[in-house]
């Protein structure tokens, strides 16, 4: 009878193994198409692929780490072999580039390619920016908040701006107001995740606006849980470790500049609805306010540059929720001492930088990334916008992105900070 019981148990125990083990290489490698991804080579450590390569020792993880690690290694080299039809295809009308959206007006198409001297100059470039942020993040002197907490730490809804490729072994932080629209693109370009007539996209310039923020289309970090549940931060890991990992910064006062010109200048009914009108009536003292935005332009009715301000300062707003992923700070939205990143760009290099980091991912045969806005917002507008700004004002929005501003190397701005 005992052993009729363990008979039992034993084969439960085999099958839900056999189970697990189905659904993490069904996951993983069979809707994923896994390929063999870039040979990007990381500053410190050059020549070497980014994270997990053969040959490398395993001991450090944990069994389930291990086991799981060992198991996407062997599907990436059993796809390697593959032969690439989808890439083949994909370079066919890339190079003549469709807008179809008249918010997408561009400055001017740039599809030079970018010579040797240049990639050296990003080569150091990239050593300078990943120097900065570790040295920051090792700093005990420096600290801001959630700096030491551990990756197993952060909660699953704060990794929502961690977009995953399993196909090219990529993984993109998007950062609003930092060209993250086209950058949304090229990754849904890259893992196919969006069809147009049963076909995936092959041009970014194609893919409707509309569709590039909708959630549903990208594969992000805060829907592992859904996918593997108690294996989604083992994975996490692993992949964290073993994909190239990038994100795009900028200078943070401009960036909010930016958020405000397109969420309060132009007429955008949620961001009236949701935070206009609370902010006209908290630092305007407005009353009967209009219920549509047309509306409360027609009537002159506009949220200042300093009403934005005030309510970035004001202790309320962040006890009410969380700042808006438009205004949010990029440390809070990609984990920078946390997340071992293997390329900075930056917005004000934006053209170099993401013709550099596409050659690295060698995905550049495949595709090209867009043209610049023509209206960008500049740098130099910075003395114009504050200058109605108190200064104790200025001093204390400082503080609030100083994180930003000191991790990815922006200078102070002494000439706001001071009278």
């Amino acid at each position: 009878m005992t052993k009729a019981r363990l008979l039992r148990l034993s084969v439960v125990l085999v099958s839900i193994f056999m189970i697990l083990l189905i659904i993490v290489y069904w996951d993983n490698v069979g809707t994923a198409h896994f390929y063999l991804h870039t040979s990007f080579s990381r500053p410190h450590s050059p020549g070497a692929i980014p994270g997990i390569t053969a040959g490398e020792d395993w001991e450090a993880l944990p069994d389930v780490d291990e086991f799981l690690a060992k198991l996407i290694s062997s599907s990436l080299k059993q796809n390697s072999s593959i032969p690439r039809k989808t890439e083949q295809v994909l370079v066919q009308g890339s190079s003549k580039p469709v807008v179809s959206n008249l918010e997408e007006n561009v400055r001017g198409y740039d599809w030079s390619t970018h010579n040797d001297r240049n990639s050296l100059d990003q080569e150091k470039l990239q050593i300078e920016r990943q120097r900065t942020l570790r040295e920051f993040c090792a700093n005990s002197s420096f600290t801001f908040p959630t700096k030491e907490r551990s990756f197993d730490d952060i909660p699953n809804y704060e990794l929502n701006h961690l977009i995953v490729d399993d196909r090219h072994g990529i993984i993109y932080c998007y950062v609003p107001k930092v060209a993250c629209t086209n950058w949304k693109r090229v990754m849904i370009v890259l893992s196919e995740s969006l069809l147009d007539q049963g076909v995936p996209y092959r041009n970014p310039l194609d893919i409707p606006r509309e569709h590039v923020h909708n959630t549903s289309t990208h594969l992000t970090f805060n829907k592992f849980w859904r996918r593997y549940g108690k294996f989604s931060r083992h994975l996490m890991k692993i992949k964290l470790k073993k994909y190239t990992k990038f994100l795009f910064v900028r200078d943070p006062f401009v960036r909010l500049i930016s958020a405000f010109r397109s969420k309060f200048e132009l007429e955008n009914e949620e961001f009236y609805r949701r935070f206009a009108i609370p902010m006209l009536k908290l630092y305007s003292n407005h009353t009967n306010l209009p219920t549509s935005v047309s509306e409360a332009f027609g009537a002159g009715l506009k949220v200042s540059f300093s009403d934005f301000i005030q309510y970035l300062l004001d202790p309320r707003t962040e006890k009410m929720a969380p700042f808006n992923e438009h205004w949010r700070q990029v440390y809070r939205l990609c984990h920078p001492c946390q997340i071992d990143y293997d390329f900075i760009g930056k917005l004000e290099t934006l053209d170099e930088d993401a013709a550099y980091l596409l050659q690295l991912l060698k995905v550049d045969r495949l595709l090209r990334f867009p043209p610049s806005y023509r209206n960008r917002t500049a740098s130099s507008w910075e003395d114009n916008w504050f200058a109605k700004i108190p200064l104790a004002w200025r001093q204390q929005l400082y503080k609030l992105y100083e994180a930003d501003f000191v991790l990815f190397g922006y200078p102070k701005p002494e000439n706001l900070l001071k009278d």
